[in-house]
């Protein structure tokens, strides 16, 4: 491909970063660049193209007909790099280099990271960069090699293995509950009860609270898993937990079991491209048998007197 004379592959990148961030000083940022950079760039390539590639607006860059055409062609650009990315960590023959693996901050703490631990004793050539996200990364654009996820909807385009089904019960504070009966539920309704903001509103427990508990019972509500087992352990309301988080804190008493109409699916994902790397291999066959020993843990087993 022959590219206008003046022009370079670079600044397709830069073009892409403007429309993606709309501000000069976010684009700078995402490429690596400063602010005067970026600007006297894409002045020489207008110059080069002879065409305005963004109308500047009070809102930000906003890209003209010229413009959407080269974002779109460096994104097409970008995608064949990351494919090819793809393809080629797929071809290694040894289990060595670096795996970066998203999952949540709540499995990290409380299930994922000895287990990482035992991987590197087992693997210590595979390096191992851990990103907290709560909502998914583009595995298809290498922002991750593999998502350990709880979802019931794993997407479409990433492969990978159902390994266990999180269990979810009420947990209370011990120093309301611990050594005492345990009430029937419909009288646990008239307590204070804690839930999940809104950005978990597809969380199966949310739901329930929701629908059965009186908005005035619902006296705190926060946006992380860890920050409710928190608020539990310190009396402030009842609330929902995975087993694997409620049963290890020794300030909560579990008031109901697992209930499967609560249960979450835990997946191992990766992208199609990337499964026959041996790094991603390893780490998730190890990961699949790992937590399969664990089954117990994460999937809540009865206890009796809870009811």
């Amino acid at each position: 491909m022959t590219l206008p004379k003046g022009l370079t592959w670079d600044d397709f990148r830069i073009v892409k970063a403007i429309a993606d961030h709309r501000t000069l000083p976010a684009a700078a940022d995402a490429l690596g660049l400063n602010h005067s950079t970026v600007f006297r760039r894409l002045r020489q390539i207008e110059e080069a193209l002879g065409l305005k590639l963004f109308e500047r607006h009070r809102s930000g860059y906003e890209l003209t007909p010229a413009g959407d055409e080269m974002a779109a062609l460096a994104a097409g650009m970008d995608e064949g790099v990351a494919a090819f990315s793809r393809k080629i960590a797929g071809r290694e023959i040894a289990p060595s280099g670096e795996v970066r693996v998203t999952t949540s901050d709540t499995l990290l703490t409380c299930l994922l990271t000895p287990l990482f631990a035992r991987f590197r004793q087992a693997f210590p050539l595979i390096r191992l960069d851990i990103v907290i996200a709560n909502q998914p990364l583009n595995l298809s654009r290498r922002d991750a090699d593999v998502a350990i996820r709880a979802t019931d909807a794993p997407q479409d385009n990433l492969v990978g293995r159902r390994i266990a089904t999180i269990g979810w019960a009420l947990y209370g504070s011990a120093d309301a509950f611990a050594g005492r009966p345990v009430p029937p539920l419909e009288a646990l309704f008239a307590h204070d009860w804690i839930s999940l903001g809104d950005n978990m509103a597809s969380v199966k427990a949310v739901q329930f609270v929701r629908q059965h508990v009186a908005a005035e019972r619902i006296v705190y509500r926060i946006n992380t898993v860890l920050g409710l087992a928190e608020a539990v352990a310190e009396g402030i309301g009842i609330g929902h937990l995975p087993v694997f988080i409620g049963d290890k804190n020794p300030g909560l008493v579990r008031l109901t079991e697992p209930d499967p109409q609560f249960a979450t699916d835990l997946w191992l994902l990766t992208h199609a491209d990337l499964r026959a790397s041996p790094r991603v291999r390893v780490l998730l066959d190890f990961l699949a048998e790992a937590i399969a020993a664990e089954r117990s843990t994460v999937e809540g087993v009865p206890r009796g007197g809870a009811e």
